[in-house]
């Protein structure tokens, strides 16, 4: 299905510490097993605020690239955004990997007393955002008058240290959603939709190879010429270290809303030894093109030697 193969890298995703030095003991673990990024949700359950978080992590590591999956482009005015994004990857000394989405998580929005709007509405004010962050991160007074946003002859301050600006990351799991971040974005996170708001049983059914290999064909369609440079992200939240693959995998089947072969299948799990997860993680590059894995802290020691074998390869 693609055309060009990029070299592996791997995220560490976590979101929560119970101390500063907790903290940075995580953050400088993860560079020394070869992680690539660390990065955060964005909800209001419980976790770290991305941000200042990763500014942390940036401050006591020299090369781990940090950055959010995915930023909720509701919670901030896209002029307060850039300000952090901006100022975070200039203190990170251009180690910013900047993740937007649209929202999804109606629990977010009910707790913080913020409208809940239909999908549409979500995606059309981040596209704006993404316009915004765009052009105020170029040089100048820029100005844009939009549905959701007008900004008049603004030149924000400082400007990212990434020229033209840091690599922006789109996550979401639609077909409008996945055509425009194959328009805009420079890494696409392709996820389960999850339109309905809360994880339930749609996700599970929206997670399969067959749905995976179709959510890449949205991205092609809104990429065009320009498929080939863009790098495709997949957050891997089932990484099962097994002898029994097979086994392994039709007993978790049930809990995942799936038949054991296509839990095995499904770009959302890794069931088995290194050496297979390995040859697995080779094969889905082959057939969608996902060379950017992010797995979870559970998993960052037992998934280190794949992570060893397959970064920048």
């Amino acid at each position: 299905m693609t055309t060009t193969q990029k070299p592996f890298r791997f995220g560490l995703q976590a979101k929560t510490a119970t101390s500063r030095d907790e903290w940075i003991e995580l953050a400088k673990k993860a560079e020394d097993l070869g992680y690539e990024t660390l990065t955060l949700p964005d909800h209001f359950d419980g976790q770290l605020a991305p941000a200042l978080a990763l500014q942390a992590a940036a401050d006591a590591t020299s090369t781990l690239r940090v950055g959010a999956l995915v930023w909720c482009n509701d919670y901030r005015h896209p002029v307060v955004f850039a300000n952090e994004m901006a100022t975070l990857d200039l203190l990170s000394d251009g180690r910013l990997e900047l993740g937007i989405g649209a929202g999804w998580m109606k629990s977010d929005y009910d707790a913080a007393g913020m409208p809940y709007d239909r999908p549409g509405v979500r995606i059309d004010r981040m596209v704006e955002s993404i316009h915004i962050l765009k052009g105020l991160f170029g040089e100048g007074p820029f100005s844009f008058e939009g549905e959701h946003y007008t900004i008049t002859d603004l030149d924000l301050q400082p400007k990212p240290l990434q020229n033209p600006h840091p690599p922006f990351l789109m996550g979401g799991g639609g077909p409008r959603f996945l055509r425009l971040a194959g328009k805009h974005a420079d890494i696409v996170g392709v996820n389960p939709n999850l339109k309905a708001g809360v994880i339930d049983a749609s996700t599970a059914a929206d997670a399969t190879a067959e749905r995976y290999a179709e959510k890449i064909s949205w991205v092609k369609d809104g990429a065009g010429d320009r498929f080939d440079d863009i790098e495709l992200n997949v957050r891997v939240f089932f990484v099962v270290f097994s002898d029994d693959r097979a086994g392994t995998a039709e007993a978790m089947a049930p809990g995942l809303g799936m038949e054991g072969a296509d839990a095995l299948e499904s770009p959302l799990a890794l069931i088995g030894d290194a050496a297979s997860m390995i040859d697995d993680l080779v094969a889905r590059r082959e057939t969608y093109g996902f060379s950017y894995i992010g797995v979870g802290p559970d998993e960052m020691d037992d998934f280190a030697p794949v992570v060893a074998q397959l970064a920048g390869q």
